[in-house]
């Protein structure tokens, strides 16, 4: 007895259309390159990469916003991260990182992002969400959010 064949095609969505769009205006836009050492073995980007693209945006935000966001009683780590890899990314290429504020705590703030091609806004490399608690270093316990934070969130 031979296999069976399908005559069902397979339909597959592209990346693109499987991302939600966003939901707000970005709270901060990142203009990063993609750098040759980036690539792996496979030729595009290495997936840990995407992270480190999203911490370049998150620091790039943090540096603009007015007043302390932190200090010797209260600094920010990730307390959590989800990111979805929609399409790999190629060397060259201009990436523009967008922020979103989803949600705001009492000491916590989750962040959005979507890395996208600077040159093509459409495709979409990646998004998900990063979970920022601010904390006592000399604790490690939640602080509440600064100040600054909040306003700088709330300008979304």
């Amino acid at each position: 007895m031979s296999p069976r064949k399908s005559t069902r095609k397979a339909t597959v969505e592209s990346p693109a259309e499987q991302a939600p769009p966003p939901t707000s205006t970005p709270l901060f836009t990142a203009a990063l390159p993609v750098r040759w050492r980036d690539l792996d073995a496979f030729n595009h980007v290495n997936n840990s990469n995407y992270l480190t693209y999203l911490e370049e945006a998150r620091l790039q935000w943090l540096s603009h916003v007015p007043g302390p966001w932190f200090d010797e009683n209260a600094m920010p780590v990730m307390a959590a991260v989800q990111l979805n890899y929609r399409r790999p990314i190629e060397w060259p290429a201009q990436l523009s990182v967008e922020l979103f504020c989803e949600r705001l705590g009492t000491s916590s703030m989750t962040i959005g992002h979507r890395i996208l091609d600077v040159e093509d806004p459409e495709r979409l490399y990646g998004d998900g969400h990063v979970v920022m608690v601010w904390m006592d270093p000399a604790t490690g316990k939640p602080v509440p959010l600064p100040d600054a934070i909040r306003r700088a969130a709330a300008q979304d």
